[in-house]
Order: structure tokens, then C-alpha cells, then sequence
């Protein structure tokens, strides 16, 4: 590092230390966002309120209904006016067990039951939806089973399926948002930040005293970047050591890949920071286009919120544009999976692309900017 760079590291670094609120944001605002992802904002469907109505009062209805609860996923809320309770939110779903199912079931007949689910929250639904049919399915086959053994008869082949989770076998879906997180942490303190630092020597009239310098424009942009990229590394080691110690995340893969892609992102980051910056007049502008650019891709297009298969076409396409779709699905994959780059060299690759394509335009503008 040249002593040009460093004495603009130092000053950079003077100014943010001078500066202890934005310092302080940066570094609580991980810890922040992670709490509120892993126990506030959570996409696990459980603790269903379950209204049961048994008409039959039998031993084997009783026995389906606890079956229902057994597994873990449903509280049972108290019997009454089942259209009542879903129109209020008291129950997420109600099921009515008819006269005579017990009576069916003796008969070797097909016994039916009717369960009524609130549609107002279309994945909630289809999970609860698939919660049911998982426990009916399994409660045929235990009964078959039983018989069959009670009979002394041979049971008849059949289709026996047995999911195997291979990764994040709880299923909880902290492991899939910490990730994105990650992302937006090193989004806010690389790209914005960096716009709004060299944007704000524009408005200061301290980049002319910095044009007439005998710098030149890659000793400036690293000078004005390093500080921020310092502290979005520090902010993607507080977001994995703070899930480590509250959700028990742990990182899959290797420490070292890890480190190699997010420096990488962050390289891109600051690049694409740098940009917004030479084009930005004023800060304000220029958080307005970070955020556009950085924040709302993150949460929409990355994939760690919504699957971006299940998108249209034109919005896959759009969502392969910007660097945070790759960067997620490579923490995915060594943070989750614990895969090693022969499965994510696509998403590596692209990401280094981006990089040097973003750093060539972001120089190229700078350099015009300063006339040299």
C-alpha cells in the first residue's frame, strides 16, 4: 500500500471513528436484523390453532384426533362455531370427524372427515394442507398394519416412502434467512456507505483539493473503500458468531471458502458503491439509487425470501443482474449444504464477473469524472 492510500485510509478511518452513531448502526444493526430474522420474522408453520369436532365420540375418532396433535404441529383450541373461529383468526384450521367414522373403519370402508383451512395466507395453508394429509397417510397405514397383525394376515406389498432431509434437517427456516442476511449486511455497509462517502466530498468542495492531488483514481477509490470493506467484514463475522451463539448456525463448508466469496462480494459491493457515486449529485440521491439497487434486489430477487424458479422468466432474468443472487446461493451452499466449489463454480464465477466488470465501469467513470 502506497503512503497515498494509507493516508487516506487514515483519514477515512478518522472520520468514521469521528462519527460514533453511524459506527455504532453499522455494527449493532447485524445483531439487530438477526435477532428479528431468527425469532421474529419466522416462515416455520407450527403451533397451528386446530379446532376438533367429533361427532362419532369413539375410541378410534379419538384416537385420529390425537394423532393430529401427537405430531407436534397443531394446539387444539376449544370446540364451537368452526366458520366463527376461522373468521376471527382463533383457528387456523377445524376439523369435523362425522357419525359412524368408527363404524367405517370397522367395515374396512373408507371413512371421511372434513377439515376446513384459512385460505387468507396461501403458504400457511398449503403447509397446514400438507401437515394433514402427511398425518392421515400415516394413520391408514398404522391402522392397516395393526390389523393386519391382529389378523395374523401377511401384509400386502406396497409404496413405502421415507424422506431423508439432508440438509438442515430440523427445517427451520432461520438457517435459510441467515444467509440473506449476511447479504444485506454487507450491501449496507459497502455499497451505501461507500456512495454517500465519496458523494459527501463532492458537496464538502474537498474533491477538488483531491483532483489537483498527484493521486490517481484507483489509489483514491481504494483509500475511500478499504474502511467500509473492513467494517462489512466485521459485520458478516458478527451475524455468523451471534447465530452460532443464539440458533447454534454453524458454517457447513470451508472457513477459508467463506472468506475467499465474501471478500469477493464485497469487492463487488464497493464497486458498484463507487459507480452510484460518480453518478449521484447528491447523498440523498445517492442512497435513494443504493437502495434500489441493493436493498430491494436482496429482498426480493436473491432468492432467500422467495424462490426465484417460481418467478416469470423476465424476473429470473432480471434477478441474474445483480451480484446478491449469487452471493446467497454460495452462503447456501457452504453454510448450509456444506458442499465444496465444484457445486457452486457457476454462482463464483458470475460473482467474480460482476466484480470486474462493476470495477472496470466504476474506474472508468471516476477517471472521467476527474478529468484524467
Amino acid at each position: 500500500m502506497s503512503g497515498r492510500v494509507g493516508a487516506l485510509v487514515r483519514k477515512e478511518t478518522r472520520h468514521i471513528l469521528r462519527d460514533p452513531g453511524t459506527l455504532g448502526a453499522l455494527l449493532a444493526l447485524p445483531i439487530f436484523l438477526l435477532a428479528m430474522f431468527g425469532w421474529a420474522i419466522s416462515l416455520d408453520v407450527d403451533h397451528v390453532p386446530l379446532m376438533v369436532s367429533d361427532l362419532d365420540l369413539s375410541a378410534e375418532s379419538r384416537a385420529f384426533a390425537a394423532a393430529l396433535f401427537s405430531s407436534g404441529r397443531f394446539e387444539r383450541v376449544p370446540d364451537g362455531d368452526a366458520d366463527a373461529a376461522l373468521d376471527s383468526g382463533a383457528a387456523a384450521a377445524a376439523l369435523e370427524i362425522p357419525r359412524g367414522f368408527a363404524k367405517s373403519l370397522g367395515r374396512g370402508e373408507t371413512a371421511s372427515v372434513q377439515v376446513l383451512v384459512d385460505g387468507s395466507d396461501a403458504v400457511r395453508a398449503a403447509t397446514i394442507v400438507g401437515y394433514v394429509d402427511g398425518i392421515v397417510l400415516r394413520y391408514g397405514s398404522d391402522r392397516i398394519r395393526l390389523e393386519s397383525a391382529r389378523e395374523g394376515a401377511s401384509l400386502i406389498a406396497g409404496l413405502d416412502a421415507r424422506p431423508r432431509v439432508l440438509f438442515n434437517q430440523e427445517l427451520r427456516s432461520v438457517q435459510n434467512l441467515v444467509p440473506g442476511l449476511i447479504a444485506i449486511i454487507v450491501i449496507i455497509s459497502a455499497v451505501i456507505s461507500t456512495s454517500l462517502a465519496v458523494v459527501r466530498e463532492k458537496e464538502l468542495g474537498s474533491m477538488e483539493q483531491l483532483v489537483v492531488s498527484p493521486i490517481v483514481s484507483w489509489e483514491l477509490i481504494v483509500g475511500k473503500t478499504l474502511p467500509y470493506a473492513v467494517i462489512g467484514l466485521v459485520s458478516a463475522a458478527l451475524v455468523l458468531g451471534t447465530g452460532a451463539l443464539l440458533f447454534g448456525l454453524a458454517v457447513k463448508g470451508s472457513i477459508l471458502a467463506l472468506t475467499a466469496m465474501t471478500i469477493l462480494f464485497v469487492f463487488a459491493c464497493l464497486a458498484l458503491g463507487i459507480l452510484i457515486s460518480t453518478i449521484a449529485p447528491t447523498q440523498q440521491i445517492a442512497f435513494l439509487a443504493s437502495a434500489m439497487l441493493t436493498l430491494v434486489p436482496t429482498f426480493v430477487l436473491s432468492g432467500f425470501v422467495f424462490p426465484i424458479r417460481n418467478m416469470p422468466i423476465v424476473i429470473q432474468a432480471i434477478a441474474w443482474l445483480f451480484p446478491t443472487k449469487y452471493y446467497v446461493e454460495i452462503l447456501q451452499a457452504l453454510l448450509v449444504k456444506g458442499v465444496g466449489l465444484g457445486s457452486y463454480w457457476p454462482s463464483a464465477l458470475a460473482l467474480l464477473c460482476y466484480a470486474l466488470v462493476a470495477a472496470a465501469l466504476a474506474s472508468a467513470r471516476f477517471a472521467r469524472s476527474r478529468g484524467r
